[in-house]
């Protein structure tokens, strides 16, 4: 049930933001506005406020909604009413259009600009460059002759200058030939590998990670740390002069030296220290007081400017792995089998509002990012594809002909149920899976 209600919450909003965006609008230039929807189909649910106004419904089918404008298409009953949507300048009609894609844009930044004033942490290793620490036994990387110490430079030609970078590069390249160029020792190699497949979404993955340094993030106040002068913040480089060691390691070493002095190398501000700490003995298991992280994190915690100035830039570069990923779609980079339905989006939805109102809020701000890009595509039936019908009219300073305009809307609708059907038979197949 929390998967389902989770669905509606997040659906619900998205596409109550978006129609409202054309209804303001709408209203704002005088066009009477006959019917606002939430969901298609038969109406369950509906409230008239005058016998003249607009009709507010729910409706039968949630994947979706509508604002129904007076004299909106050439098929209308119209009367040539000024109060009607033909009757507006093609300035006003398209200001309309995009209102709604931009009430999702500004949606998305506000969300995330209320996920980001609440503090997060990120770790480091995202935006430094991708060295690799750690091959997965028996992955793709490592089979190819990869090796801890190799900096991945290009993915497919395409510079890799972050971790993050080379995450995206690879995230749709699962069992594709791709071209990985790397640096060993100040020497260009290039190997050609198949990242593997993971994940229901099928993610590409090479079976690589970074360096990695765990990082002190609790001190008990009065346990064998504090007393030693570990600090909340300080890196783990060594224990007894063993390096390389990720969390695990760092806790087994720890249990099993009850009431033995270790001798801890941290680094602090730059600077490496060397602390002596002796294991309190609990049972025969030797615990310090800490709480260790796997990795350095970088702690955020904006005021509300500067968290809606990182809003702005997250999603500017969102918007930018969106536009790569639907250029991949064009160019059959992108495998259409990654695409994600309705189901994926709910079990997404579920499993994001399980961890909180925040990483629901976070994801929330994709999705409607996603649907106002998308819904600026020039697709006919699409706002974008509204747009484009507009500008070509502007420009050839003509109207198309209405039998025209009809088969081009059927043909956006074919392109959009097509689409559907897809997504939907991924999201069936990663069930079955």
């Amino acid at each position: 049930m929390t998967t389902l209600f989770s669905f509606l919450f997040v659906l619900g909003v998205l596409v109550f933001v978006h129609e409202l965006g054309h209804f303001l609008v709408a209203r704002f230039y005088g066009v009477r506005v006959l019917t606002f929807s939430l969901g298609f189909g038969p109406k369950l649910l509906k409230y008239r406020p005058s016998a003249a106004g607009t009709e507010y419904c729910v409706s039968a089918v949630p994947l979706g909604g509508y604002v129904k404008l007076a004299g909106e298409t050439v098929e209308d009953d119209r009367s040539g009413a000024p109060d009607e949507f033909l009757s507006k300048s093609k300035w006003i009609r398209l200001q309309v259009y995009l209102a709604g894609p931009v009430m999702n844009v500004i949606l998305a930044w506000a969300l995330l600009t209320i996920v980001l004033s609440r503090g997060t942490e990120v770790p480091l290793y995202e935006t430094a460059p991708p060295v690799i620490g750690t091959l997965t036994q028996g992955g793709v990387a490592q089979a190819a002759g990869m090796r801890a110490g190799d900096l991945i430079v290009r993915v497919n030609g395409r510079d890799t200058r972050t971790w993050d970078d080379l995450d995206e590069a690879v995230a749709y390249k699962a069992n594709q030939d791709v071209a990985i160029d790397v640096e060993r020792g100040g020497q260009p190699l290039t190997f050609h590998v198949k990242p593997a497949s993971v994940t229901k979404f099928e993610v590409g993955d090479l079976g690589v990670a970074p360096i990695s340094r765990p990082q002190v993030d609790q001190v008990t106040p009065g346990g064998a740390a504090a007393k030693a002068g570990i600090h909340e913040g300080d890196v783990v480089v060594a224990v007894d002069g063993a390096r390389s060691l990720d969390r695990e390691g760092i806790v087994k070493k720890l249990q099993a030296s009850a009431g033995k002095t270790l001798m801890f190398t941290i680094e602090r501000a730059g600077h490496d220290l060397e602390l002596p700490v002796v294991p309190i003995d609990r049972g025969g298991v030797g615990i310090i007081g800490v709480a260790i992280l796997p990795m350095e994190v970088r702690h955020i915690a904006p005021g509300w400017r500067h968290a809606a100035v990182l809003s702005v830039e997250q999603n500017w570069q969102r918007a930018g792995e969106i536009g790569r990923t639907l250029k991949g779609l064009i160019t059959t980079e992108t495998p259409v089998k990654q695409l994600m339905g309705p189901v994926a989006i709910a079990q997404l939805s579920g499993e994001y509002a399980a961890i909180g109102w925040l990483s629901l809020f976070d994801f929330m701000a994709i999705i409607s990012l996603n649907l106002g890009l998308i819904n600026l595509m020039p697709v006919p039936v699409m706002d974008g594809g509204q747009i484009a019908i507009l500008a070509l009219e502007g420009a050839s300073r003509r109207d198309i002909s209405a039998r025209v305009k009809e088969r081009i809307l059927l043909a956006g609708a074919a392109l959009v149920v097509l689409l559907m059907v897809t997504v939907i038979y991924n999201d069936v197949m990663r069930i079955i899976r």
